[in-house]
């Protein structure tokens, strides 16, 4: 079948006239190769479930592909649930197109014979996660593209257990979409449940109580980066015991195109910029920055040369070494490209200590999980609560952290140093290399794989692992890791969301001559190791 014939076939089963209007607009025209553009392929449902850009055809988020994802997510799910009528719980953000996508969900869930949930506004990821567990629910579906530009958008599948699918559930569910007929032919039932509040107070009661007792004088900026995280973060903020947020005006609403950034992601440059400016003039102790579905946060610090975003790895060993020093015992998990200081204060507190692939597909199913992070911003300090990265009870235990140190006469940035002089300065960085050409990506992995380097940045390569083949603690993955000297570490893997090749990196610096000198060396290092491994790479 030809893509004009495609297009025509989809055309009539689409239920959405504006997707409709662009394929008569490009079959008028006649405009082949942006029609077999959209019909080369479908986007893949993975263990990240669905995340492309919005538009017509089978390689973009749109009605009929949200409406075939329903229909084989329902299929799965009757399959295997133990009840007569199992439940489905739909949440959704801001972006465009969220709130019809989970309607539809909704309503072809309803009608295969599924009881179907709606939370009923857009709400942040984390609290969709909790609602799973709380309601006792069978899966979960969040509609959100979390921090990609504003043209994309997801649909975020997770299991009873309030964990996202994982192999094979992935496999299972993509053969049952494959098998779905035309959707203008599934039947629809507007009868499913809109919630009332009473899913959100429960998850803003929880998180709250995740601070202890404690101080809690602290001035904080905030920004929800125009996402969903506003109202649920305030109000938690402000049920844990802790002042209002001064909250950056210009991205407090949800909008789905983002106006004031160019990427709604905290680690991008310039992303926070509005917000330690706020922070500047509020004379903030920490300012925090969800992304647009708060599962993610981004904390920043004063520090005498300005503010200063600390990184991913940063926040996530402040907070391991904080609820350690509280004696929360249990495992505590990272994953392969995160950094390895985590394994060592766990040692050193007697917990158990976990790695695994990235993502919190796999962080979230680890047993007896304590306290699970990622370096992309992601941490659950609270695994009961949600057991995926949840931005509004990680910030809430990063103030009461920075409130208790601020009562002692500290800052974050002390710990940080306290915690560097004991284990070493465990420092980190990335490379990444965004591609218009998905097929750079594989031709850089196969170089690195045919001919990798001997030496990196001055250090020798001990060990060269291919994780393609897994091992026996990690499953098979598209990636590589190179063991260096000196405690040295490369990782280099496609990235799952995006079109990038990621490389991160890791050195281990001794404080001998003082913390400040060990993170100058440790830039140094980072520098030297990160050019040779672009021209290993050939990018």
């Amino acid at each position: 079948m030809t893509a004009a014939e495609q297009a025509q076939a989809w055309i009539a089963q689409d239920p959405d006239p504006q997707t409709r209007a662009e394929l008569e607009a490009l079959l008028a025209a006649g405009d082949d190769a942006a029609l077999g553009e959209r019909f080369a392929g479908r986007l893949v449902f993975g263990t990240a479930g669905l995340r492309g850009p919005l538009g017509a055809g089978p390689t973009r988020m749109n009605r009929v592909v949200v409406a075939q994802a329903a229909a084989g997510l329902a299929a799965y799910v009757l399959s295997r649930a133990d009840a007569a009528r199992p439940t489905l719980v739909v949440g959704y953000d801001a972006r465009h197109n969220s709130a019809v996508f989970a309607r539809d969900t909704c309503e072809i869930a309803q009608a295969a014979g599924v009881r179907a949930l709606l939370l009923p506004a857009p709400l942040a990821t984390p609290v969709l996660a909790f609602a799973i567990q709380h309601l006792g629910a069978d899966a979960g579906v969040m509609v959100t593209a979390s921090h990609n530009p504003p043209q994309d958008n997801g649909y975020k599948v997770y299991l009873g257990d309030g964990s996202q699918i994982v192999p094979p559930a992935d496999a299972d569910i993509a053969a049952a979409i494959a098998a779905v007929g035309p959707v203008d032919a599934l039947p629809r039932d507007p009868s499913y449940t809109v919630l009332g509040d009473e899913v959100r107070d429960a998850y803003v009661a929880a998180a709250a109580a995740v601070a202890g007792p404690g101080p809690r004088e602290l001035v904080v900026a905030y920004t929800p980066m125009h996402g969903v995280g506003r109202d649920t973060a305030e109000r938690t903020v402000v049920a844990a015991g802790f002042s209002p947020l001064h909250v950056v005006a210009e991205q407090a609403d949800p909008d789905p195109d983002f106006p004031t950034v160019s990427f709604p992601n905290p680690e991008e440059p310039g992303a926070t910029d509005l917000l330690l400016a706020l922070a500047d003039q509020v004379g903030a102790d920490v300012a925090i920055a969800n992304d647009p579905d708060a599962d993610r946060c981004a904390v920043a610090v004063p520090t005498p040369a300005g503010w200063h975003q600390l990184s991913g790895d940063e926040v996530g060993v402040l907070l391991a070494d904080h609820l350690l020093r509280l004696g929360v015992a249990g495992t505590y998990a990272t994953t392969i490209v995160s950094s390895s200081l985590l394994g060592r204060l766990a040692a050193a507190y007697g917990q158990p200590y976990a790695e695994t692939l990235t993502g919190f597909k796999w962080i979230g199913r680890v047993p007896g999980l304590a306290y699970g992070y990622e370096e992309a911003l992601g941490y659950a300090v609270a695994p009961p609560i949600a057991r995926d990265k949840d931005g509004i009870t990680a910030m809430v235990r990063v103030l009461e952290l920075a409130a208790g140190l601020r009562a002692e006469g500290l800052t974050l940035v002390d710990r940080l140093d306290e915690i560097a002089r004991r284990f070493g300065l465990h420092a980190t960085d990335q490379l990444s290399v965004r591609v218009e050409d998905l097929s750079l990506i594989s031709t850089a992995m196969a170089r690195l794989r045919r001919e990798p380097p001997g030496q990196l940045g001055g250090f020798a390569v001990e060990t060269v692992d291919d994780l393609e083949h897994g091992s026996d603690t990690l499953p098979p993955t598209d990636g590589l890791r190179l063991v260096l000297a000196e405690g040295a570490r490369v990782v280099v893997r496609p990235s799952g969301t995006e079109p990038k090749l990621k490389c991160y990196l890791e050195v281990v610096v001794p404080t001998a001559d003082g913390v400040e000198a060990a993170r100058i060396a440790a830039a140094s290092r980072l520098d030297a190791i990160r050019s040779d491994l672009s021209g290993a790479l050939g990018v």
